[in-house]
């Protein structure tokens, strides 16, 4: 929910002040462009709890991995987004919200080459859990606004690029977990089980019945254990805009993830 009016920002931008987890946290985020959501929420509600060091890449504003330290209160996050607006505000929200000492934000593109990433400060083989909401693969048309364009849309080649430097900066042992649109399954699937064992696929569906909108993906670094493919969680009741209690909770920042 919007907590205010739009505020005047760098660069003549404009941001919105917005409440995640029942008001647990207050996020600035730009009021055009990608705006950070439910996949952010259901991101950061995902990582295990006894994590110590997370990694948010393309974190944006740093809702995933502030809604995660939310929930650890022992978590260190790390996160790295090209965007230097985007890290601007992503350290103001980690002040504001009293994570600034957990959190170190790093300017970096992380599809870039290795020498780049490190350095930009951004590790190998060092994180316990590694996380993102990569741009949608996507072959249709890029939006309007070159914002939200270049954080919505990504070719496969591209995507497997993130995939790549997560297997890179996690830990042996470490999770990695990403959320992206069900239709665009395919890519990532592929590079998930090509890198990592022990890989879990949580779809979830706007309503019971209908199909997967979106999945959850989480892999193991250096295991050999089989895919697993989850029953299908539904966001909403059958019914209405109500959340289904479990989501309900998360979004209100009660519970966390189980799966």
């Amino acid at each position: 929910m919007s907590l205010d009016q739009p505020i005047a920002f760098v660069k003549h931008q404009s941001v919105t002040r917005d409440a995640f987890l029942g008001g647990r946290l207050t996020l600035s985020q730009p009021s055009h462009g990608f705006r950070a959501g439910l996949d952010s929420v259901l991101l950061g509600a995902a990582v295990s709890l006894g994590s110590k060091k997370l990694l948010d890449l393309g974190c944006g504003v740093g809702t995933a991995a502030f809604v995660a330290m939310t929930h650890n209160a022992s978590l260190l996050g790390t996160l790295a987004d090209q965007n230097e607006d985007a890290t601007a505000l992503a350290r103001s929200n980690a002040d504001e919200n009293g994570l600034g000492d957990r959190t170190t934000v790093l300017l970096a593109n992380v599809t870039g080459k290795g020498a780049d990433r490190h350095a930009a400060g951004l590790a190998d083989n060092a994180f316990d859990s590694v996380i993102a909401n990569p741009p949608f693969f996507t072959d249709g048309t890029l939006a309007a606004d070159p914002g939200r364009a270049g954080a919505r849309h990504l070719d496969a080649t591209s995507l497997d690029l993130w995939i790549k430097t997560a297997a890179g900066t996690a830990s042996a042992g470490g999770e990695i977990i990403f959320v992206y649109p069900a239709q665009s399954l395919a890519p990532l699937l592929s590079g998930f089980t090509q890198r990592f064992g022990n890989v879990t696929v949580l779809p979830l569906t706007p309503r019971p019945g209908e199909p997967a909108s979106r999945i959850l993906i989480r892999g193991i670094k250096g295991s050999r254990a089989p895919l697993t493919l989850l029953a299908s969680r539904a966001l909403h009741e059958a019914a209405g805009r109500d959340f289904a209690p479990e989501f309900d909770a998360i979004f209100r920042g009660t519970a966390r993830l189980v799966w």
